[in-house]
């Protein structure tokens, strides 16, 4: 399978830090609230607002800011 398309194998619980390189391919979301994500590391996190619990967010997030974050029990997905 591509590896582009292929689910996620790997899983790590993820604390919002401004700077901490995370990675992920996707992002599980635990507890509601909004995420801060910046896809790139020299891009301005985006803040996607009022995500409930149990969602899924299928985007790459290099960063994912503690500025901006305001749910949690936040899981990455590789």
């Amino acid at each position: 399978m591509d590896p582009s398309i292929a689910p996620a194998s790997r899983a790590a619980v993820v604390t919002p830090n401004d700077s901490a390189l995370v990675g992920a391919r996707a992002l599980y979301i635990g507890t509601a609230g909004d995420v801060a994500i910046a896809p790139r590391r020299d891009v301005d996190p985006v803040v996607f607002r009022n995500v409930p619990a149990g969602t899924v967010l299928p985007v790459h997030a290099a960063i994912v800011a503690l500025t901006g974050t305001t749910a949690s029990n936040i899981i990455a997905l590789f």
